[in-house]
């Protein structure tokens, strides 16, 4: 495999990877105030396909952090002291995960980009 073709799929196996990790943050944003709810994150591997080192999204994990006690009385979960646990999603966490999730992302597009110019700019040298 030559290493515009390794450049390629490396940069392809983190793309879906940080895709993965922001489909998690989002449904971690959407559930904050869902009560019982688990933020969940997604840790990254490193897998050997065909001699070359890639990442890919592993099991997803959900945070053992105690969940929030939220006093509201009148809340159908509420029980006999009015407290119910909400979620132990923080959106400031969130928002900073998703941003740092979209920067790889779009540097990883770009690698992917410059390759593929690199490459047919080789390919153009060749047949002059």
């Amino acid at each position: 495999m030559s290493d515009f073709s390794f450049s390629l799929s490396a940069s392809a196996s983190a793309l879906r990877a940080q895709a993965a990790r922001l489909r998690h943050v989002s449904e971690n944003i959407s559930n904050a105030d869902t009560p019982g709810y688990r933020r969940k994150t997604v840790p990254f591997e490193t897998v050997e396909k065909g001699g070359q080192q890639m990442v890919q999204a592993g099991r997803v994990k959900l945070d053992r952090r105690d969940l929030t006690r939220i006093y509201d009385p009148g809340h159908p979960m509420a029980d006999a002291t009015g407290h119910y646990k909400g979620s132990n999603v923080d959106l400031m966490i969130e928002i900073a995960d998703a941003r740092e999730a979209q920067r790889s992302y779009e540097a990883n597009l770009k690698m992917f980009d410059q390759t593929r110019q690199m490459s047919s700019s080789l390919m153009d040298l060749l047949r002059k």
